[in-house]
């Protein structure tokens, strides 16, 4: 699952610490969503989502063809 994190946090200047305080997840979950090397949970992706005033389906990327 592609995610626009990293462009949001530039886009607004927030860093990464700055991200996973607001969340409530440590600095190591946001470099892991921004890499792809992890999926969001739905609360976490909806908390994300919040924190930058967008829908999740504008932060996070879902393809057709991706499996559970």
């Amino acid at each position: 699952m592609q995610n626009k994190i990293q462009q949001l946090r530039k886009e607004n200047k927030v860093t990464q610490a700055e991200l996973a305080e607001a969340v409530d997840v440590t600095r190591q979950t946001i470099i892991s969503l921004e890499s792809g090397k992890y999926n969001a949970s739905l609360l976490l992706a909806h908390k994300i989502a919040c924190y930058f005033g967008k829908k999740i389906e504008e932060v996070f990327l879902f393809e057709e063809d991706e499996k559970e």
